[in-house]
């Protein structure tokens, strides 16, 4: 399921259903929003596309507030230009089926980024022709991304990392759109943003936990929030993507079904592809299991409906049952996370559920799994984007150490019996000449 559109909150009715409502936060409302609150109905389908009218003439709204253009404004930009680049990438099929949900408003807030860059003139940079922006003028646009306007800018530092991404997503946009317009780009260099310069930066590594933290957390919190403990648990265990667990791709018909009672099924919906991960073998000595901790964290989740991973709400909750169980907003659900583990003795402050997915890319090369063995668990399509997961840990240094240790060791004792071979050769030689009786043929 979708995430909730801006604006928008669910309300659990006496019926037992649940309803949407568009709300305009009080602090725009006393600005005088034009736009109106409304109710929108149970149906979602429904509350998607009108919340997503009413979000555009909220913005509409908010861009003349703050002074803007009056093109800004329009549902239609310019034709040509980079307001209007950008709103044809947005509807092409290579930003709705590569972009994730989750991660368009961190794209919207970027273009916006691009598109209200003032040029040396004051103008902004999404007034400005596609065709008119030579390598030149990049390369000026980029060194603008690097100040910005916001805390860092203040204090002199750059903004690298986002620099970067801005010069990233404009290559992409530019791309993709010239292949529908290429008479709207110039004809010599179409693409100005290929072969931009940018200062090198030092990338932070994303954090990772391991196994004794990630169920110090779960059997911390599942008493209050078992769901919150199961996606933890999923994450780490499964390497399904945080985001795939809030959305519902984790379902209980999934789990250990009647036609594969062994087994629970992964959707990663990223890749399309479904991982059987096996819970149990039956050997001579009985039957192990592989996952029976995080089994135990499960028994503990209540089935409020077809998804794994739902959030009860309202009044008395707990004794409403599924009345009241809707699916978790991603953002909300970090934010608890990041509330949570600071309630639960043992867990780092960099405890997230990426880091557990990433924890548990670190425990397949920690075991040290096959490039194969660990792909066929993580069903990562190419080498390098599974090797990006697993962090070089103390563990994975200490095996290569040994290892390394271990081949130095085996090469001295090969040559080392490759010495005494030639010596003990070179010693019997003689010895068998000495030795040998030889018998000489008699004359006639």
């Amino acid at each position: 399921m979708d995430l909730l559109p801006r604006h928008v909150r669910p309300k659990r009715l006496k019926s037992g259903q649940i309803a949407y409502y568009y709300d305009v936060p009080s602090k725009y409302r006393k600005l005088e929003c034009s736009v109106e609150n409304e109710p929108l109905g149970a149906d979602f389908a429904k509350m998607t596309e009108r919340a997503k009218v009413l979000n555009e003439q909220f913005d509409e709204w908010d861009r003349a507030r703050k002074g803007l253009p009056a093109a800004q404004g329009k549902i239609m930009p310019t034709y040509g230009t980079v307001d209007w680049l950008f709103r044809e990438y947005k509807i092409s099929d290579a930003y709705l089926l590569k972009v994730a949900p989750r991660s368009r408003p961190d794209y919207e807030w970027a273009m916006d980024q691009v598109c209200d860059t003032r040029t040396k003139k004051g103008e902004r940079t999404g007034d400005q022709l596609v065709r008119r922006l030579s390598p030149r003028a990049v390369d000026k646009l980029y060194k603008k991304f690097l100040t910005g306007t916001g805390k860092k800018s203040l204090k002199g530092e750059e903004r690298l990392r986002t620099a970067e991404k801005l010069v990233g997503l404009c290559r992409k946009a530019w791309r993709v759109v010239h292949r529908y317009f290429p008479a709207e780009f110039d004809n010599e260099v179409p693409n100005p943003w290929l072969g931009v310069t940018m200062k090198v930066r030092a990338k932070a590594e994303k954090p990772a936990v391991t196994r004794d933290e990630v169920y110090t957390f779960a059997w911390g919190v599942i008493d209050e929030y078992p769901e919150i403990a199961a996606t933890a648990v999923i994450c780490f265990e499964w390497l399904q993507r945080p985001e795939n667990v809030v959305m519902g791709h984790m379902k209980w018909s999934d789990y250990r079904a009647p036609s594969a009672p062994s087994t629970i099924r992964v959707v990663h919906h990223k890749t399309n592809k479904i991982a059987p991960h096996p819970l149990e073998e039956e050997t001579e000595t009985g039957v192990v299991r592989f996952y029976a901790e995080a089994e135990e964290v499960l028994a503990k989740l209540p089935k409020l409906g077809v998804q794994m991973i739902l959030r009860q709400v309202g009044k008395a909750k707990k004794e409403r049952g599924q009345a009241g169980a809707i699916p978790w907003v991603y953002s909300s659900l970090n934010h608890a996370v990041a509330r949570l583990r600071k309630k639960v003795d043992g867990v780092p402050a960099h405890f997230t559920l990426d880091a557990c997915r990433h924890g548990g890319m670190t425990e397949l090369e920690e075991a040290q799994l096959t490039d194969g063995q660990g792909r066929a668990l993580s069903l990562h399509q190419t080498q390098k984007s599974y090797q990006g997961y697993a962090k070089r840990s103390q563990a994975r240094m200490l095996s290569a150490t040994k290892k390394r240790h271990a081949h130095v060791i085996a090469e001295a004792v090969a040559k080392s019996l490759a010495n005494e071979e030639g010596t003990n050769v070179r010693n019997e030689a003689p010895e068998r000449v000495r030795n040998e009786k030889r018998e000489f043929p008699k004359s006639a």
